[in-house]
């Protein structure tokens, strides 16, 4: 329960629409409890008109309300019928006020729940876009999905029909018993001892199902992953015709999470049987004790049918405790899955007051250390490397020597364990961290595209790019011819990650959306690998002109001779083996000379053909 104190925020906020529900709540059931009195005032009427009938005491009411309609009706020189007819009006007019309020508890109170889902999804949503990179490395997109939509969801129900329900019974029990009490002392004792026993039920049941509710809730999450990872890589699946393994794979999962499912049920189910019987016990008990005292003219054959009604209008709220402690308990566990990635703060925190300022493009690493977190893997070994405003540098090496390190800890997405890393001389955690980002541009080795227009795509740093910017980009990149012949062009749907594209229409659409932004400092990670000899000619050509006077990082395990560098760094083991131009580093036959005679070699032998 206490993890569900993160929502009185949200009340707070709401607190208008939660104090109205309420009173409409009391009201509404206000209404509702005069009925037992005026249909015992009924009953009395038609008894007195019975043959053979003697009064037994005078009769009297509990609410000032009822007090007056019947003593009104009760002077009307009206006949019986008539009377009966009227005060069925009464009763039904009762019934309506009833409705009406209902209907307004309703609007409030289920609303307020409805507005809390929408901020609370938009929350969490938000909090998963401000943590960091090693975050998603160590959590699976599934479980981040099933929190955000089923744990939230089971929240709402807390919000919203739980707490309804919560105060509705509170209320209607609390004015049932309190004229039940006026009415008859003796008899609501007898009626009511039963309740104890409930509590006590209820108690013990509700534990067992808050465990099981978090076991419930963790299956759902590896069910969800399971299939998202299926959808993904379904591609994968029938090439190597899998489908068969993943299927039972699948129905592993969705075995345990049925089992936690049904042993959940059944625990909840002894909630209903156990509200049927208290409610037939104290039902008898009102038959019983009630029969005896109307004999002995203790108590008027009304006042037993209006305990009779009283206690059929507490059945639903007696039984609906189980189902309210259920959400509750379902609504706590889901809530402290929920706090859980709440509470978890970013590695690399959006700090306010940071510098906003423009940057030129000057790039410096100083006795840089870095081990990833989630591997212990050191990517980075006292490396240092500067790079002059407009300066065009290629980064190259095998794979694991440290290349697209750079470029993570120049966007930074992690910060190094030791040493720094400067842009225009100020330390990269000085700057703003959004502001900073919005200008650079990166194509990373594993091409995301979303699933929408390939204009969307292309202009997704700023949607309110013109058309001939788009085009622009997709010239630059050498993909515009092939859009045009798209039959919607650049309106084309892409489809899931792009996947009705090929490899190398991806990348090229991915370099289109990196230059649309214009830069101070791009970095391309390994951006070609899909493109034939050709088209990679043709997109070298374009950024020669592109990156003119600007600072451009290009990592690759390839060498590039047709882009102009004025300077190769050569990585290996986490550190700089050779830097130097492209004849410069030939001459020295070193790495990069292996590298070059390798390459050579195998473009000779491939015809200067890539897949």
């Amino acid at each position: 329960m206490q993890q569900l104190s993160a929502l009185n925020h949200y009340f707070r906020k709401y607190r208008w629409r939660l104090g109205l529900g309420i009173l409409f709540i009391f009201i509404s059931n206000y209404f509702a409890v005069l009925a037992p009195q005026l249909t015992g005032f009924i009953i009395d009427m038609v008894q007195q008109h019975l043959p053979g009938y003697h009064p037994k005491q005078i009769k009297t009411y509990n609410d000032p309300l009822v007090e007056s309609i019947t003593g009104s009706i009760s002077h009307l020189k009206f006949s019986f019928s008539q009377i009966v007819a009227l005060c069925g009006v009464v009763l039904l007019i009762m019934a309506v006020l009833r409705g009406f309020f209902m209907f307004l508890m309703r609007q409030t109170i289920i609303v307020m729940s409805r507005h809390i889902e929408y901020d609370q999804k938009n929350e969490v949503f938000h909090h998963y876009q401000q943590l960091d990179t090693q975050f998603y490395k160590t959590h699976e997109t599934g479980d981040l999905m099933n929190r955000m939509a089923e744990d939230v969801s089971r929240v709402r129900m807390y919000t919203g029909p739980a707490v309804m329900y919560l105060i509705n019974l509170i209320a209607l029990i609390s004015l049932s018993v309190f004229y039940m009490v006026k009415k008859n002392p003796e008899l609501s004792l007898y009626v009511l001892a039963p309740l104890p026993v409930l509590a006590v039920t209820i108690y013990y049941v509700n534990n067992i199902i808050n465990k099981k509710s978090e076991e419930v809730q963790q299956r759902l999450s590896n069910l969800t992953t399971n299939a998202q990872q299926s959808y993904s890589g379904i591609r994968v699946i029938k090439s190597f015709v899998q489908e068969k393994a993943m299927l039972r794979f699948f129905e592993t999962n969705s075995e345990g999470y049925r089992n936690s499912a049904t042993s959940l049920a059944k625990t909840e189910a002894v909630y209903f049987p156990a509200m049927g019987l208290v409610i037939g016990i104290s039902t008898l008990l009102v038959i019983l004790i009630g029969g005896f005292s109307y004999m002995r003219g203790e108590m008027q054959f009304g006042d037993m049918a209006a305990f009779i009604m009283y206690l059929t209008m507490l059945t639903f709220p007696v039984s609906a405790i189980g189902w309210v402690a259920s959400t509750i308990q379902r609504a706590a566990a889901s809530q402290k899955r929920l706090n859980e990635f709440l509470q978890t703060t970013s590695a690399i925190p959006l700090e306010q007051n940071k510098s906003t300022r423009m940057i030129d493009g000057k790039v410096e690493f100083r006795n840089v250390n870095f081990v990833y977190p989630h591997t212990g893997i050191k990517a980075l070994s006292d490396f240092n490397l500067l790079i002059h405003k407009g300066e065009r540098i290629a980064v190259i090496g095998k794979t694991g020597s440290g290349k697209s390190t750079i470029a993570q800890l120049l966007l930074r997405f992690y910060d190094p364990q030791e040493g720094d890393v400067l842009i225009d001389d100020v330390s990269i955690k000085d700057y703003d961290l959004k502001n900073y980002r919005s200008q650079l541009s990166y194509v990373p080795q594993e091409v995301f595209l979303f699933s929408d227009t390939i204009a969307n795509n292309i202009s997704f740093s700023d949607k309110t790019t013109d058309t001939e910017q788009i085009e622009l980009a997709a010239q630059r990149a050498v993909v515009n011819n092939e859009i045009a012949q798209f039959p919607s062009a650049y309106q084309t749907m892409v489809g899931e990650r792009g996947v009705t594209l090929s490899g190398g229409q991806k990348q090229r659409i991915s370099i289109a959306r990196a230059v649309l932004k214009d830069p101070a400092l791009l970095i391309l990670d390994d951006c070609l690998s899909a493109v034939d000899s050709r088209t990679e000619a043709a997109i070298l050509k374009e950024m020669n002109e592109y990156l003119q006077n600007k600072t451009a990082i290009v990592i690759t395990h390839r060498i590039f001779s047709l882009l102009q560098f004025n300077r190769i760094i050569v990585m290996e083991d986490g550190r700089i083996a050779e830097e130097g131009a492209h004849e410069t580093l030939l001459r020295q036959n070193g790495l990069y000379a292996s590298l070059y005679r390798k390459q050579m070699a195998e473009e000779q032998e491939a015809g200067f053909v890539k897949e």
